[in-house]
């Protein structure tokens, strides 16, 4: 078992709070991704699970068991740092073999072990090298090696694979994900990269500026973000977001875009007006799939410019009443040439409200 509970967690550096307030639960057995920007707090609560940060207030439980003032050599848990952490002077062997040495396991079991670890990495024939001689994703294996080897009850990721190429970023998911299926523990996952988060995780921990905004599956996240932060910020492209005002006129709920109109779908409309949505100040949520060209009622807007992909072409237009930009996909034939109009409309479906002054979803 390799439950983990975070209870009200904060820690400052000076008058900084990195992580504010901080509870969640991560199951034994499931692959949490920590994501978020640059200084949310996600690197500095795995280290305060791994025990390499002090604590300023809350508690860490693993299994039920209190472990605040447990050292970090003594909670069972594997690290691999972004940068590797490799030691330069040791063979590939060495550097697997390293943590088995100091916990006193005998010599026949070590090699019994690294070699298993190995061969199941395909990194056997680089036992006898140094760092200096391999490639970034070779010391990547190395560094899962030495944390695979050890059998822990959890691992930690930090920012493992941000040093390589994409390409290999794509394979070393891959590698990741079959190592999590075939290892069976709890996997934590710090990242900043969305597309990792949303292609590993079986839950997601979305952070900002040291606050925890939602955890939810992938999916979840997706289709419902909790608010104005996670819209933004999960999605590639993100979610299109445009101020406005619902009223009701002759018993229909019309959504106002400036001074264009939406007629909103009679369900979403029904529960629109179950929320006392009516007449607040909200921000409508869209996704580039999530809306319709060349609607017969719909906002005519501009092509400003267009980006293809190969199986999808994404087409960025801008509507004249607002500063907001809204981007839809199409399929990666078609062809728009900046300055033409084209009229547009939600899938009601699957769009989002959010109170504009709150940010948050309003029929989560």
């Amino acid at each position: 078992m390799a439950d983990i509970r975070l209870q009200n967690l904060f820690k400052n550096y000076g008058n900084v709070q990195a992580v504010k307030d901080l509870s969640l639960e991560i199951i034994d057995g499931e692959f949490m991704v920590f994501v978020g920007p640059s200084g949310c707090g996600k690197t500095t609560t795995l280290r305060m699970i791994a025990g390499l940060e002090e604590i300023n207030a809350g508690e860490i439980y693993l299994d039920d068991k209190l472990i605040n003032n447990v050292p970090s050599k003594d909670r069972d848990m594997a690290m691999v740092f972004q940068d590797y952490a490799l030691y330069p002077h040791m063979t590939v062997f060495d550097n697997i073999a390293f943590g088995l040495k100091m916990r006193g396991v005998k010599k026949q079991e070590i090699q019994t072990r690294v070699d298993r670890v190995a061969k199941n990495l395909g990194i056997t024939d680089l036992l006898k090298r140094r760092p200096h001689a391999l490639s970034g994703g070779e010391r990547q294996r190395v560094a899962l090696g030495r944390a695979i080897v050890r059998q822990p009850k959890v691992f930690l990721f930090d920012e493992p694979l941000s040093n390589l190429d994409a390409a290999l970023r794509v394979q070393m998911r891959e590698d990741l994900l079959q190592m999590y299926r075939a290892l069976k523990t709890t996997f934590i996952y710090v990242t900043h990269d969305q597309i990792e988060a949303m292609t590993m995780a079986s839950r997601i921990a979305v952070m900002d500026k040291g606050v925890l905004q939602q955890c939810d599956t992938p999916a979840n996240v997706y289709r419902n973000p909790a608010n104005l932060f996670v819209a933004r910020f999960i999605g590639s492209p993100q979610m299109s977001l445009l101020d406005c005002m619902l009223t009701v006129e002759d018993g229909a709920v019309q959504c106002y875009v400036g001074e264009g109109k939406l007629r909103v779908s009679e369900r979403l409309g029904i529960e629109l007006m179950n929320r006392h949505a009516i007449s607040v100040p909200l921000t409508l949520g869209m996704r580039p799939e999530h809306i319709r060209m060349n609607a017969e009622e719909g906002l005519a807007m501009t092509v400003y410019r267009a980006e293809n992909t190969g199986s999808d072409t994404y087409i960025y237009l801008a509507y004249k009443e607002t500063k907001s930009k809204v981007i839809v996909r199409a399929e990666g034939s078609s062809r728009h040439t900046a300055g033409a109009r084209i009229s547009i409309c939600p899938v009601w479906e699957e769009v989002r409200f959010f109170d504009r002054k709150s940010g948050e979803n309003i029929i989560l």
